[in-house]
């Protein structure tokens, strides 16, 4: 495991962390969750590196590692860490590892990248993990509901204004994050069809170009990642090879999974390896 800096062409660097081994059967890109830094993701990382992969995982633009500075000082949105970031991680993968295929593990809106990203047409194949169309109406807990939409539409603007960033910290909602990352998270939350009613963005158009093989992770618990939240969010996708995983943490004699339970250790021996099988399924022979 080593620590490598990778600069972004748009500006900024992207701090990132690769497992290398000589007998690698593929490399596995790790992108993140929103406010969710790499050091999370470590137990999973070196699980997949014990099953023969090299792993990449590393923090968006602003957040983790990857900023120099206060975070108000980055002007970087959730489609720049989609476009950009993601396809400078991709890219660099691509150069150090020509003789190796590219696979892919989001989570969140790192399963949106996968789905979005044009870098992703130089994937073998993906996973995405608990990724959803983050609008408020499919959330079923009316508590949470209410809860989620005062946090995207009235307090992350007030607070963005105020503080030229989102403290997330004081509000116990993970990593701070750059102003503009969070004011377009609320917009598309307003919008029915999420991202893919921006105009300013051909989100829709791009899922619906892709056409690798995807498995498509949910679990019962997750209160915003739930089974009509992952249909909104694939209904785009009609080219891929779509393999859909729906689990039920009760079966698996796991208390909870949710939203980000799957990445857990606690969730290593039962669920990790379903990923880990397929994306060996995955690998060319």
């Amino acid at each position: 495991m080593r620590s490598v800096i990778i600069p972004v062409n748009e500006g900024g660097f992207l701090a990132a962390t690769i497992w290398e081994r000589s007998d690698a059967k593929a490399i596995v890109l790790l992108h993140p969750a929103t406010a969710v830094v790499q050091g999370f993701y470590k137990g999973f990382a070196e699980y997949l590196f014990n099953r023969g992969f090299n792993v990449l995982t590393y923090d968006y633009r602003g957040t983790g590692l990857s900023k120099s500075g206060l975070v108000r000082t980055y002007r970087v949105s959730m489609s720049d860490w989609i476009d950009q970031d993601v396809g400078c991680i991709t890219a660099w993968a691509k150069a150090h590892f020509p003789e190796l295929s590219l696979l892919a593990v989001g989570h969140s809106v790192g399963g949106h990248a996968v789905l979005l990203s044009t870098a992703t047409h130089a994937l073998q194949a993906a996973v995405i993990v608990a990724s959803h169309a983050g609008v408020t109406s499919t959330i079923k807990r009316t508590t949470e509901k209410v809860r989620v939409w005062c946090v995207l539409r009235v307090l992350a603007p007030i607070l963005c204004r105020i503080f030229g960033y989102m403290p997330a910290r004081r509000l116990g909602l993970g990593e701070d994050l750059p102003a503009p990352v969070m004011l377009q998270w609320g917009r598309w939350s307003a919008m029915p069809g999420y991202f893919y009613d921006d105009p300013h963005w051909n989100a829709r158009q791009r899922a619906s170009e892709i056409t690798l093989p995807v498995l498509v992770m949910g679990f019962d618990d997750d209160p915003w990642a739930n089974r009509e939240a992952i249909a909104r969010l694939m209904e785009p996708v009609q080219q891929a090879k779509i393999e859909r995983c729906e689990i039920r943490h009760a079966e698996f004699g796991l208390s909870s999974i949710g939203h980000m339970g799957f990445f857990r250790t606690r969730c290593a021996e039962k669920l990790w390896p379903v990923v880990g099988q397929w994306l060996e399924s995955q690998c060319p022979d």
